[in-house]
């Protein structure tokens, strides 16, 4: 590039002879080097060595260039000069120094599938808003880029997308395109696997070029996300994508050494992907500089809040300039989110995909629960299992970490299979990823640590061996399949642990036009367990009604047994009737003098590490049933004099 910029004039690009017969607008200019004949279409900036035998549709939209509306002003009319010409030629297409006659047959081969992928029917933009459930809030958003070819981006991207298998934008990036290429804040609020990475990268690639950083002193653009995972999959993207243009990007995670991560900033990047704690990290060690960044994305933003990573999201932003642009993207949009999107942007414009005051799975996936017992679980999930094809990927999901390896370990006798959780290495991790990624290993178990963020398109079904500890999280789960445009099925295996559940999954199956199982209708009138009311069993941070079989606890919950967790098995004895009607069970502390006669209510208590204070409630039926492995006790509202007990 710099080596054609110093160039003789003579030995630039320069027009050719009319041409009559060549289809308006396109051009034809000589390359001043190879000799070589190409074509450049100076309305949508497209250049291309096939000589274009249709006339090609001119979108409406403006071409876009990568600023504020007042810079957006661009000549596109046939009198263009040639220097213009010339600066087309080098943004927009590889340089003909490094150019073989493999790469004209490749570009050919690219233009004629881009013309046929763009030339679609045009629908106005309130019919494609409404076609595909987008909504916007704010002023003055632009129409949305329909096709790839009203996009205008430098051909080296649109390649890459093509070559990718994209044959139109998605929703999201339809929208959010234009919108970013404006310089506009935006807050996109879409389900996982709606194309959202591609959706800010493509808009930071074009201002980073125009931007022309040092990338050794620092980043241009910075996306932060809440897991490894995620981190390391936008990272494949952003290298995927950017190759081309030849942008550089480096991915900051812990779990792994800091010295790799170094070195790779010192060499310059100017793309950084990072989880906010690591990037804390270096950024204390004053081995990064953010003085440079302009395009901040904050990825996943409804999850990095529940992970409590708000302090350090904004003790990075204090460090960013604030004269920047803003993208955050949410499947969820919260009080909590809807906060921190009022403090660190500005005048934002809105996007949304879908209904966003109403949780929504994807309809693009087949949803099928099965109230079953823990005993038939492994029975039904063997069948599941059989019925694919040879090859299929498949996501099992558990809620422990223990029964996630105790599953992986017994499918491995018939399937090939691994497991994925918080315990396992960073290295671990990457090697089960790659292994599933490339199909050597088609079954992976896994926790909830998986349940967002991976981006894997060819999943073909999702089982939740055990039912999650939310709705979302079951979105979530379920969304890992049916992405891009894809199809996919989930299974679900619901018990009367889960019954807690059931009204809300009755309205996720109902709002994607699923079928939903009597069993399950009859549990949501229920409304849990004896039909009482589910204001106790509702709240997220409480067991209460789930009884045992669940075997509940967070990813980092160590599922050892009632006695080790109480400190010992000696500090704590008890006795009850094994019925559901007995009105008297005994629970004897260690420390009490005589036993407590529990009757009328029930209690759920969740323990971890210790028994912390239990708090009771009234309800009709208890539900005791080997609730030591559980590490959760579950018993009759007792009378003390005090009104509570501690253990």
């Amino acid at each position: 590039m710099a080596s054609s910029a110093s160039a003789p004039a003579s030995k630039g690009p320069r027009y050719a002879p009319p041409d009559p017969t060549l289809p308006k607008p396109w051009r034809a200019l000589i390359d001043g080097n190879t000799g070589y004949l190409y074509f450049w279409n100076p309305e949508t900036k497209v250049t291309q060595y096939e000589r274009p035998v249709a006339a090609v549709p001119s979108s409406p939209s403006q071409p876009p260039g990568y600023s504020r509306p007042e810079e957006r002003a661009r000549s596109s009319g046939p009198s263009e000069s040639r220097s213009e010409a010339a600066v087309s030629r080098s943004q927009y297409a590889p340089s003909s120094d490094n150019r073989t006659r493999n790469d004209h047959s490749e570009s050919a081969q690219f233009t004629n599938q881009f013309s046929q992928a763009g030339n679609g029917s045009q629908m106005s933009t309130e019919a494609y808003r409404a076609k595909h459930e987008i909504t916007i809030v704010g002023n003055e958003a632009p129409a949305p880029f329909m096709t790839f070819q009203s996009t205008g981006f430098p051909s080296e991207i649109l390649r890459e997308v093509l070559q990718a298998g994209f044959s139109a934008p998605t929703p999201i990036q339809a929208q959010s395109w234009p919108i970013a290429l404006k310089g506009r804040d935006i807050v996109a609020v879409a389900k996982t696997g709606s194309g959202k990475t591609l959706g800010y990268l493509i808009p930071g690639f074009i201002l980073l070029k125009r931007l022309q950083h040092n990338s050794r002193e620092g980043p241009t653009v910075l996306v932060l996300s809440p897991t490894r995972e995620l981190a390391t999959q936008i990272q494949d993207e952003a290298i995927k994508f950017g190759r081309s243009s030849r942008i550089s990007s480096t991915c900051l995670y812990g779990g792994a050494p800091k010295g790799p991560q170094l070195r790779e900033l010192d060499r310059g990047a100017d793309v950084v992907v990072a989880t906010p704690g690591r990037l804390n990290d270096i950024l204390e060690m004053n081995r990064v500089s953010l003085r440079q960044v302009s395009y901040l994305v904050l990825d996943e933003a409804d999850r990095m809040l529940d992970m409590g990573f708000e302090p350090q999201i904004r003790k990075i932003v204090k460090q960013i300039p604030s004269k920047r642009q803003t993208l955050m993207y949410t499947a969820t949009w919260p009080k909590e989110v809807r906060k921190i999107a009022s403090d660190l942007l500005v005048n934002p414009i809105q996007v949304n995909i879908g209904n966003t005051d109403q949780l929504v799975a994807n309809k693009s996936i087949t949803q099928h629960v099965e109230v079953i017992s823990h005993s038939e679980k492994s029975r039904r999930l063997d069948q599941i299992l059989r019925s694919q094809e040879p090859g299929s990927k498949v996501i099992i999901f558990c809620s422990t970490k223990r029964m996630c390896d105790q599953l992986a370990r017994n499918l491995s006798r018939q399937y090939v299979a691994s497991a994925i959780h918080g315990d396992k290495s960073q290295a671990e991790r990457d090697s089960v990823l790659s292994d599933f990624r490339s199909g050597r290993c088609p079954v992976l178990v896994a926790t909830d640590v998986a349940a967002r963020g991976l981006d894997i398109k060819d999943i073909r079904v999702v089982v939740n061996y055990d039912f999650p500890t939310g709705v979302e999280d079951y979105v979530h789960r379920i969304g890992r399949t049916g992405r891009a445009g894809a199809t996919g099925s989930a299974y679900t295996f619901f018990g009367d642990q889960d019954s807690k559940y059931a009204s809300d999954l009755v309205k996720i199956l109902e709002g994607a036009d699923q079928s939903v199982p009597q069993q399950l209708k009859e549990m949501a009138l229920r409304g849990g367990y004896g039909g009482r009311s589910r204001r106790w069993a509702s709240s997220d941070n409480s067991y209460g009604g789930q009884g045992y079989g669940a075997k509940r606890s967070t990813d980092s919950f160590n599922n050892s047994n009632f006695g080790n967790q109480a400190g010992g098995g000696s500090s704590f004895h008890s006795s009850f009737y094994n019925n559901t009607s007995g009105s008297q069970f005994v629970v004897m502390p260690a420390f009490l003098r005589a036993p407590a006669t529990i009757n009328l209510g029930m209690v759920s208590v969740f323990m971890k590490g210790s028994m912390d204070h239990l708090e009771g409630i009234r309800a009709e039926q208890a539900m005791m049933d080997s609730v030591l492995g559980a590490g959760v006790l579950q018993a009759r509202l007792w009378e003390f004099p005090t009104g509570n007990c501690i253990f």
